[in-house]
């Protein structure tokens, strides 16, 4: 019952930090893609700047929660994706380097330079997290022992890299979204513009990943050929976005990528449960939530400890966006 619950858990983390750092991360790329000149740049990421440090929390907390919770899952699932964590770790670093250091100088190659880390260092992280996640689907290569024995080139696969590229292409479109509600005159149309734009490229992008992953995965085999509500809630919401930007339904549309995200995520962990990582070498040798889990006494007193804690967390967090729900344009205060 109990790895039941933090299995939930785990997956509620990872359905706050993607909602969440799905459009920080789209923002961090269309500084590069929209932002015509350094004043562009600079309101782009203010848009984000009182609250992205505050998203990555969500990524420790629930890299903890595996670690406290599923130990054996944590040993084995950061040993074998250990150089994808180590680039998206340099990434994250970089990039809020770059937040912070960009406008410390006026020199425009200073700025042009910690641009690029901000574009490339927004760009990494969900393209290796679509390349993770994809793999968690399909198995990877785990022994008896439950070690990883593979390498991080076999990670790599046309499966995976276009589940990395589907992710990028949806953060875009989330970012582009969020930049609608948060910005004003040209920056927001053309940030709607990129939007319009990008939205077809995203939804088939997808379409292909879902194709595929009846051949590469055993979701399809394990809920049969109609997957359940969830991931076709998923589809449906993704395919409105269009329609309702048509419509100047800004809010709604933003809305409806976010809650696209939401479902993908749990579509990924309802294909897992109740397994955590699956061994493409024999089905026997996977993790599942009952041989990598902690012991009974450990998962109470984080339950104990998770249900003290989390509601003073949300009610902090969304405080936080809603001091900041503001628009932002030139005439304010940039320091980023």
């Amino acid at each position: 019952m109990l790895e039941t619950l933090w299995f939930i858990l785990v997956t509620v983390l990872f359905i706050g930090f993607f909602f969440l750092e799905g459009f920080d991360f789209g923002v961090g790329m269309l500084s590069k893609i929209i932002g015509r000149s350094d004043t562009d740049r600079r309101v782009v990421i203010n848009s984000i700047g009182p609250v992205w440090d505050g998203i990555e929390v969500w990524l420790i907390t629930a890299g903890g929660a595996i670690f406290a919770a599923f130990p054996n899952w944590y040993a084995t699932l950061f040993s074998g994706f250990y150089m994808a964590l180590f680039l998206m770790l340099n990434a994250l670093i970089g990039r809020g380097v770059a937040f912070e250091f960009r406008s410390k100088l006026e020199s425009a190659r200073w700025r042009a330079t910690w641009d690029w880390i901000i574009f490339f260092g927004s760009l990494l992280p969900p393209l290796l997290w679509g390349v993770a996640l994809a793999n968690l689907m399909r198995g990877v290569p785990i022994d008896q022992t439950t070690n990883y024995v593979g390498s991080f080139w076999d990670l790599l696969s046309p499966y995976s890299v276009l589940a990395g590229l589907s992710i990028v292409l949806l953060f875009l479109l989330h970012g582009s979204l969020f930049l609608s509600l948060k910005t004003t005159g040209d920056l927001r149309d053309r940030a709607l513009g990129f939007a319009k734009r990008i939205g077809a490229w995203t939804s088939g992008a997808l379409l292909v990943f879902v194709v595929l992953s009846y051949f590469e995965t055993d979701m399809f085999t394990r809920h049969g050929i109609f997957p359940g509500m969830v991931p076709v809630s998923a589809g449906f919401a993704l395919l409105s976005v269009p329609f309702l930007i048509k419509a100047g339904r800004d809010g709604w549309a933003f809305i409806m990528t976010g809650l696209t995200i939401v479902l993908s995520t749990v579509t990924v962990f309802m294909s897992l449960f109740p397994r955590v990582m699956i061994s493409s070498l024999n089905p026997d040798w996977s993790l599942t939530i009952h041989n990598a889990s902690s012991n009974e006494y450990t998962l109470k007193v984080m339950t104990i400890v998770a249900c003290s804690v989390l509601p003073f967390v949300l009610a902090y967090q969304i405080w936080t966006y809603w001091v900041f729900r503001k628009r932002v344009t030139p005439a304010d205060h940039l320091d980023y």
